[in-house]
C-alpha cells in the first residue's frame, strides 16, 4: 500500500494546487485491462466499497492512516465518492476504483494525485486482503504510469512508500521506477502519533518504455469515447 488513494486522500493540499491542476489534460475515467477496471468511483458504488474495507481493515491498517477511522456509515462513504467524482469532473484530483472486469467487486483503490505539481502526478493504491499477491496493484500501477505520460503529457510520475511495507515496494520496482531515496518522517502519522518515513520511487516521461507493454490499458473518456493511449 502507498501513502495515498485511499478513503479520506484526494484533496489537493492548497487552493494552488488546483490551479495548476486544472491545466493539465484530464485523465481517463475508465480503463480496462486483462484482470481489472479501472474508473473514477460514483456514489453508487459505496456498498462495494464498504464490503472490501469491512474485509480488510487489519491488512489495511499498518498502513493507511485513513483505515483507523473504519468503518464508517454508508451515507459518509456516499458524500466521500461524491467529493471525488466531483474533483475528477473538476480536474483537480483523480481518485479511482479498482473493480473486477465485471465490476462485481472493489478490488481496491488507486489515484493519479496532483499535489507534487503541475509537471507530474503521484500514484497511490491500496487492495483488499483477498486479492493481494496477485500482481494487481502491478497491473493498475502499469496502466496509470502508461496515460499520465501519454494522455496527460506530465514528465515524472512519482510513488511513495512506507520503507516497512515490502510487498508495496515491489511494485514499483518491477516497472522500472527509480528509488530516489528514503525521507524521513515524511508521510502521516500512525495511530501512535509518530509520524513514518517513506521511499520515493520516479519515472521520467523519457524512461516509459521500461513499462511492459502488455500493460497499456484500453481506455475510454467521460463520454464513453475509446481514446489513444
Amino acid at each position: 500500500m502507498t501513502a495515498s488513494s485511499g478513503p479520506r486522500t484526494g484533496a489537493p493540499r492548497s487552493v494552488g494546487a488546483l490551479s495548476t491542476a486544472e491545466t493539465r489534460i484530464p485523465p481517463p475515467y475508465r480503463m480496462h485491462t486483462e484482470r481489472l477496471t479501472i474508473r473514477c468511483w460514483e456514489p453508487r458504488d459505496a456498498p462495494l466499497l464498504a464490503d472490501a474495507l469491512g474485509s480488510s481493515l487489519e491488512h489495511l491498517r499498518p498502513w493507511m492512516p485513513w483505515a483507523h477511522d473504519e468503518p464508517t456509515p454508508l451515507d459518509e462513504k456516499v458524500e466521500l465518492l461524491r467529493r471525488f467524482r466531483g474533483m475528477f469532473d473538476l480536474g483537480q484530483d483523480f481518485v479511482y476504483g479498482l473493480f473486477d472486469r465485471e465490476e462485481s467487486e472493489v478490488v481496491g483503490g488507486t489515484g493519479l494525485h496532483t499535489r507534487i505539481g503541475p509537471e507530474a502526478l503521484e500514484i497511490g493504491y491500496w487492495l483488499r486482503s483477498s486479492r493481494v499477491g496477485a500482481g494487481l496493484a502491478r497491473e493498475a500501477t502499469a496502466a496509470l504510469t502508461t496515460v499520465a505520460f501519454r494522455v496527460c503529457g506530465v514528465d515524472r510520475v512519482e510513488i511513495r512508500i512506507d520503507p516497512a511495507n515490502r510487498r508495496s515496494l515491489r511494485v514499483p520496482r518491477s516497472l522500472g521506477f527509480t528509488e530516489e531515496g528514503t525521507l524521513r518522517r515524511r508521510l502521516p502519522s500512525g495511530p501512535d502519533g509518530a509520524p513514518r518515513d517513506m521511499v520515493v520511487f520516479t519515472l521520467f516521461r523519457d524512461e516509459l518504455d521500461r513499462l511492459p507493454a502488455a500493460l497499456v490499458p484500453e481506455a475510454f473518456d467521460a463520454a464513453g469515447r475509446l481514446m489513444t493511449v
